[in-house]
C-alpha cells in the first residue's frame, strides 16, 4: 500500500485498539488480546475488504511468535450493507 503523506498515518483513528487482554490460564506467555478497529476505516459493502484489512495488519505484526484467530466480531449496521456475492456460491 501506498501512502501519499505521513501525516496519514499517524492519525490514532487508523489504529485499533487493544480494549482488553486476559492470559490462557494453564499457558504460559500466551494470551487473548481483543482488538476494535473504527468503522470509517472500511468500505461500505465490502466485508471482503474489512476481513484483509484486519487480517492483514495484525497477522503481519512481526513482533509476534505465533497467532491465532479465534472469532472476528462485525456490527450488524455494518453487516446489513454487504449485498452478497456477486458471482454467488458455489
Amino acid at each position: 500500500t501506498t501512502v501519499w503523506t505521513d501525516g496519514l498515518t499517524s492519525l490514532k483513528c487508523y489504529n485499533g485498539r487493544c480494549y482488553h487482554i486476559e492470559p490462557i490460564p494453564g499457558e504460559e506467555d500466551q494470551y487473548i488480546c481483543y482488538e476494535a478497529y473504527c468503522l470509517d476505516l472500511f468500505e461500505e459493502c465490502s466485508v471482503t475488504n474489512m476481513f484483509t484489512s484486519i487480517v492483514g495488519n495484525v497477522f503481519g505484526f512481526k513482533a509476534l511468535r505465533a497467532l491465532r484467530l479465534e472469532d472476528l466480531r462485525i456490527l450488524t449496521t455494518y453487516i446489513k450493507t454487504f449485498q452478497g456475492s456477486p458471482h454467488g456460491i458455489q
